[in-house]
């Protein structure tokens, strides 16, 4: 069995938060993958299904994010995991709107969800990092993270959530290429060729020759006529 965890904050007035997206992602893959209804347990909500051939557990912890920790800990006990068999889908500042990385172990990054997390399982899972952009100022990160993603952002938004639906059984069986490869055909679309074909040259007829102005006088006319 695997872990797949999303890092948000419960409550509703969240739910759209920037902060949320991993709890996004997850209800994502709950959706299209027909995994069971959620339920309260481990200190959050957990849902529980298959990815391929791969037993799953989906987690989004209600313990607010500076605690996501506590949540995890007590589900990775519960079933005898190791960090290894948990993946965090989270926000991620340092990239883009739109990108998604995967990283195997390594810092936090003040990131508190994940702060939390290495405090309670160490540093040795998995993490799929969702872009949303920099503020561009430290001052402003937190109102930046807990504020709604805008309209503007569907359409991007739409799609790295799709993407990650459609890998998410790659994911599950360890091929993290195949995953990333999955999201990229959803955020960056083969593009069609729209060039115009090429006319055919056609061949240009030579312009016809012209005729010279006939300077005959009449009886010269005449006279050429009985020649």
């Amino acid at each position: 069995m695997q872990l797949f965890v999303g890092l948000g904050n419960p409550g509703g007035k969240y739910a759209r938060n920037r902060h949320n997206i991993g709890f996004m992602a997850l209800d994502q893959i709950a959706s299209d993958h027909g995994f069971g209804p959620w339920k309260s347990k481990f200190q959050g909500q957990i849902a529980e299904g298959r990815l391929g051939g791969d037993k799953v557990l989906l987690l989004k912890p209600e313990t607010f994010m500076n605690l996501s920790g506590q949540s995890v800990g007590e589900a990775m006990r519960f079933y005898k995991m190791e960090p290894g068999d948990v993946t965090v889908f989270h926000d991620e500042l340092d990239l883009a709107p739109g990108k998604c990385r995967v990283k195997m172990g390594g810092g936090h990054a003040g990131h508190n969800g994940l702060r939390s997390i290495h405090a309670h399982i160490g540093e040795a899972y998995q993490r799929i990092r969702l872009g949303i952009g920099h503020p561009g100022r430290k001052d402003l990160v937190s109102a930046y993270v807990l504020h709604d993603f805008p309209k503007a952002d569907d359409e991007w938004l739409n799609n790295l959530l799709w993407g990650i639906s459609d890998g998410a059984a790659h994911l599950a069986d360890g091929d993290t290429g195949k995953f990333q490869n999955a999201v990229a055909l959803k955020t960056n679309p083969p593009r069609s060729s729209t060039s115009k074909p090429k006319a055919e040259k056609t061949e240009e007829k030579p312009p016809a020759p012209q005729e010279e102005p006939d300077t005959r006088s009449a009886l010269q006319k005449l006279a050429d006529k009985f020649r």
